[in-house]
């Protein structure tokens, strides 16, 4: 079956549950490849519900997880965007599907061969121009181009990063799994002009931990 086939029936699953809400998240879905965002070896799972491995120790998110932060992110074209934590690099694909060429998605990798491949995946999906992938602790955020509009954490954090807080604009909203090493809440915060942050606890989830100085410990 052609993976175009395969990623409509994804989405129309994902329609169905209620997990895709929006036009823009349904449209990046149908016209993302996911298929060229994992390792070759896995490309006919592509487009089933589950994590897979890409390397490294990490692995790509469940499309049903990705569909669920994306949509609490709430993005519209010509925003400014930071991923914490790039892994292959599908879910900034669909972000920038969505902020468009008005908007940019920068995205923070802590593993090197990791961020390597995710440059390549994307300038293989026709992403390279609209999405600038970073080596780095991407505990401490990206000062380098902050403010962001939104900001989306993809490893599980024992707290939301503080230097995230500060580079999030006001009004903007930041998406993280916060919890322990072995199950998080997904929670979605808008940044007040005060400075602190509106807070609310969503969905069970478990990701990989967020390794750095406002994380866990490598």
């Amino acid at each position: 079956m052609e993976y175009a086939e395969l990623r409509r029936r994804l989405v129309e699953r994902l329609v169905r549950e209620g997990i895709i809400k929006s036009r823009s998240v349904r449209e990046a879905f149908l016209k993302v490849p996911r298929e060229l965002f994992v390792p070759e070896d896995l490309r006919r799972a592509a487009y089933d519900d589950t994590p897979l491995p890409i390397g490294y120790g990490q692995t790509i998110s469940a499309p049903h997880m990705v569909a669920i932060m994306v949509e609490e992110l709430e993005l519209e074209k010509g925003l400014r965007v930071l991923e914490i934590g790039t892994g292959s690099g599908y879910q900034a694909a669909i972000m920038a599907e969505i902020t468009g060429p008005e908007g940019i998605v920068y995205t923070v990798e802590r593993i090197p061969g990791l961020a390597e491949k995710a440059r390549r995946n994307l300038e293989a999906a026709g992403y390279a121009g609209r999405v600038e992938v970073i080596v780095g602790d991407g505990s401490k955020g990206y000062p380098e181009a902050a403010p962001y509009d939104r900001i989306v954490v993809t490893a599980a954090a024992p707290s939301i990063p503080p230097p995230l807080v500060e580079q999030l604009k006001p009004g903007g909203i930041l998406v993280a799994p916060v919890g322990d090493r072995y199950m998080q809440r997904l929670v979605k915060a808008v940044k007040k002009r005060d400075g602190s942050l509106d807070a609310r606890s969503g969905v069970y989830c478990l990701f990989v931990p967020l390794i750095g100085e406002y994380g866990w410990p490598g």
